[in-house]
């Protein structure tokens, strides 16, 4: 029975180390550079909308970096709809999605 939960214990732990170690983390002054394709809609600190009564932007200052990777990767494979964000994710590598994430997450 002991055996049963180190081997348990073992494998939770060699997964998470794995987890941990394939999310490349971006950097947050490489991506403060890229922000304005950005300021326009989510302000510059992400967390205002240019243009509240017309249309809302979703706040992106202090969102978890890997949420706001996913949702820049949706956008790029068109898995998100919204024509603007489409357009300007088509010009993000991984790594920019990356820079830029850490760099609004840290807001």
């Amino acid at each position: 029975m002991k055996k049963l939960a180190t081997m348990k214990m073992l494998l939770c732990s060699s997964l998470l180390v794995i987890s941990v170690t394939a999310q490349a983390e971006g950097d947050a002054a490489k991506g403060k550079k890229n922000t304005q394709m950005c300021i326009g809609c989510h302000g510059i600190d992400g967390y205002r909308t240019a243009f509240p009564k017309v249309y809302n932007v979703p706040k992106i200052g202090g969102q978890h970096a890997a949420y706001l990777v996913q949702a820049l990767q949706a956008y790029k494979t068109g898995a998100r709809s919204h024509p603007s964000m489409r357009g300007i994710a088509q010009n993000l590598s991984k790594q920019d999605m990356e820079d830029l994430a850490a760099y609004y997450a840290g807001k």
